[in-house]
């Protein structure tokens, strides 16, 4: 089983939330793996500033980044965020 660790808390609209519930399912329960059998997440690595982190796609705005730490099977979800990957900060 995969842990979730959120960096901080999303004021994404509700159906986002609601989406983000079903990505964290799926996450905890097979891994980043389980994100690349549901093509609509269309889940990604990422480049720039934000190497060695992931992407996966809510809807066509919104996007989940997330770096995955093996050595301690968990997840570390960075943001929520509306698709603009400039890091904050």
């Amino acid at each position: 089983m995969w842990k979730i660790f959120l960096e901080k808390s999303s004021k994404a609209p509700k159906e986002i939330r609601e989406k983000f519930e079903k990505w964290k399912d799926i996450v905890q329960l097979q891994g980043p793996k389980g994100l690349f059998e549901i093509r609509g997440f269309r889940d990604h690595a990422l480049k720039g500033e934000w190497q060695g982190a992931r992407a996966s796609r809510l809807n066509d705005q919104w996007r989940v980044i997330y770096f995955v730490v093996a050595s301690e099977i968990k997840i570390l979800v960075m943001e929520i965020t509306p698709h603009d990957y400039r890091k904050k900060g």
